[in-house]
């Protein structure tokens, strides 16, 4: 008999998939199914390391922590409509919870997919908050201790260093959630992270190991308090960090996204800035070109240019006086490339040289043809200053400002807030997130924040898309960490740091939208760039999701009450659930978007949900008949999708011979993956 197999309730098991992929690569270590490890060595011959010492970095605690990174989660996310912006329409996530929970059921979904990560963790001054991992079971330790209080009903301490584990807690606490980020970003994604002096150290290490030594970018040295922190007792530091690695450096690529200043650009002739100096000579005196060996090299040529006419004619010449008199009577002027007494090559080949021609991208001198330098932006430094000048922006002279100082970041968080009250201590600067967001040449791409704060990343990434038209969408995570009752943000009605998030967000989005149709009302002279942008298309809403455990029941009986038990399991769905719950429930699992479309069709009284148009079909009502099934198949033929699965609830059939009918229709329509909650 056909059956349905039931669906797993668990999050991506990476030590399993990590497995098969060794298998798959070195199938001749397999032994019974097994790993046989002296085998992999032989296998990998001089790359495998036999010295008992060898350079590594070691603290208590990592191998715990490397297995908390593979043990799968059992938890699942919930949509909470009521605290979200535009639901239905918007493509961007911010979710409630523990960042290493969150990140493992991510990893279906989004592995992959990830092109920026930008963290700014706890810097581990002695006063951060740090969430103290369970390693038997992280979810149940989430959830009990919400309220920031452990088993005991004790409120958790900072990671102070007297506890002698100054560093070493840090460690634990940063290292499953780098490995597990590693698995979200995309072959040519990166991450910044944001760090000071205290974990810089210990940090660069931990990426060497997650990352790659090989995938270091850089670490910036951010200006953030240009006055200097009067607490130093012997150098007034004025900077932190931030520390780039790449998935694979090799398919990774950057910008250069630092406008030029007016001073530096003129206008040619066509009326477009190009830069005053460092013009290239690509035909002339040359004293660093070869000397041309054949008279057919395609880098060799002589051009006769006349301005009146806007015409250049190229000429295969051998000898240097070889001019053409009769175009030199019309008009036209000669251009050579020579050292000495000879040809040397030119710098392109012809046909590059008509494109540049065209492109009005060449300067005629009096002996020498430059190429225009029309690059209006120079190359992010390592070193990032802050700093306010009229720049070239599309072509316009406008004002440009690389504001990175925390007192700015503070000043628009209240005034975004429209009050003097510090609700929120020490919130990132929008100017350095969408500084490092725009050093991408793609404008559509994902952006995952997992220590979200303020949500300043969200603030930034509204901002960079109004500026520049771009459709970035965004996925903040942040710990609903409870704010003291004694603080002003509680003051004001906000209980947690999340409930903050979200707020600054939907202020934030509003605010742009506003700022973005004044600014298009006011402009005469927008270009094109500019005139794409509509106010109102852009995605200024989230969806909020919660971490909670799964909608599903275990199986765990209670042996002193097995009546009551055996009642309970009569529906395996937990008490005060909704159906939308288990719906998004089953996506994560299967990795869907959390952000597709779903639509229901009503069958037989029944509700058959359509989700990522027909990439997954999900029933859960009970009493499912045939009906179901033809709907199913009729719709999956109409879309023709690339993959389509079929959820059912497990007890949604009145007898076996109606399940094995609904799996005979669904296969027979090409539906090979059917499942059950």
């Amino acid at each position: 008999m056909d059956e349905i197999r039931e669906m797993s309730g668990e999050s991506k098991d990476i030590l399993t998939d990590n497995i098969q992929k060794l298998k798959e690569l070195f199938p001749e270590v397999v032994t019974e199914g097994k790993i046989d490890f002296e085998q992999l060595k032989e296998v990998l011959g001089n790359y495998a390391e036999d010295k008992e010492e060898r350079y590594k970095f070691e603290w208590h605690g990592k191998s715990q922590a490397l297995r908390l990174s593979q043990t799968p989660s059992t938890g699942t996310l919930r949509p909470c409509k009521e605290e979200s912006k535009n639901w239905e329409d918007t493509e961007n996530l911010y979710i409630e919870g523990d960042n290493l929970e969150v990140l493992k059921l991510l990893q279906k979904t989004y592995h992959n997919r990830i092109k920026m990560i930008y963290i700014d963790p706890p810097y581990n001054t002695g006063n951060d908050f740090v969430y103290p991992d369970n390693y038997k079971d992280n979810l149940k330790n989430y959830l009990g201790i919400t309220g920031q209080l452990d088993e005991e009903g004790n409120r958790i301490s900072t990671n102070s260093d007297a506890g002698g584990e100054f560093h070493t807690k840090w460690l634990n606490m940063m290292y499953p959630r780098l490995r597990l980020a590693r698995n979200l970003l995309s072959d040519d994604g990166v991450i910044f992270i944001s760090i000071d002096d205290n974990e810089v150290h210990n940090l660069r290490k931990v990426c060497d190991e997650v990352f790659g030594e090989g995938n270091f970018i850089s670490l910036l040295s951010v200006e953030n308090n240009p006055k200097g922190r009067k607490n130093s007792k012997f150098i007034s530091t004025t900077n932190d960090f931030c520390l780039l690695y790449a998935k694979n450096k090799n398919k990774s690529s950057f910008k250069e996204n630092i406008p030029k200043k007016c001073k530096d650009m003129m206008k040619d002739e066509n009326g477009i800035y190009i830069h005053k100096s460092g013009k290239r000579v690509i035909i002339g005196k040359n004293g660093f070109n070869k000397k041309v060996n054949s008279y057919n090299s395609e880098k060799h040529y002589s051009v006769y240019y006349n301005k009146e006419r806007d015409q250049i004619i190229l000429k295969k010449e051998k000898e240097l006086s070889d001019i053409d008199q009769n175009l030199i009577e019309q008009g036209f002027s000669r251009y050579i490339s020579f050292r000495n007494d000879s040809f040397i090559e030119n710098t392109y080949t012809r046909e590059k040289f008509k494109s540049l021609f065209k492109q009005k991208a060449l300067e005629f001198q009096e002996t020498k043809i430059f190429e225009k330098n029309f690059n209006s932006s120079i190359r992010m430094k390592s070193i990032l200053t802050n700093k306010e000048y009229e720049a070239i922006v599309y072509n316009q002279k406008r004002p440009f400002k690389i504001d990175l100082k925390t007192t700015s970041a503070g000043t628009l968080f209240k005034e975004l807030f429209n009050t003097q009250a510090n609700l929120f201590s020490s919130p990132k600067n929008v100017g350095l997130i969408k500084l490092l967001a725009s050093l991408f040449h793609e404008k559509h791409y994902i952006i995952l924040d997992f220590f979200s704060g303020s949500a300043t990343t969200a603030h930034a990434v509204m901002k960079l898309n109004a500026e520049d038209g771009g459709d970035r969408k965004y996925i903040m995570v942040q710990l609903p960490e409870p704010t003291d009752e004694k603080s002003e943000a509680y003051k004001a009605g906000y209980k947690n740091i999340s409930d903050i998030g979200k707020e600054r967000i939907r202020r934030a989005g509003d605010k742009i939208v506003s700022e973005l149709k004044e600014q298009q009302n006011g402009q005469q002279n927008l270009t094109d760039d500019e005139e794409a942008l509509n106010p109102d298309e852009l995605d200024i809403g989230f969806k909020v999701f919660k971490l909670d455990s799964s909608n599903l029941k275990k199986w765990n009986p209670d042996h002193d009450d097995l009546q009551n038990t055996l009642e309970n399991m009569i529906t395996n769905i937990v008490d005060g659930r909704s159906e939308e719950d288990l719906l998004y429930e089953i996506m994560l699992k299967f990795g869907i978007d959390l952000t597709y479309p779903i639509e229901t069709e009503a069958v037989d009284d029944k509700n058959v949900y359509n989700i990522g148009n027909g990439a997954l079909f999900i029933c859960l009502d009970k009493n499912i008949t045939t009906d179901v099934a033809d709907f199913i198949a009729s719709k999956k033929d109409e879309i023709n999708p690339e993959i389509t699965r079929v959820v059912f609830r497990d007890n949604g059939f009145t007898s076996d011979a109606d399940k094995t009918n609904v799996v005979h229709i669904l296969k027979n329509t090409g539906i090979e993956e059917i499942m059950s909650v």
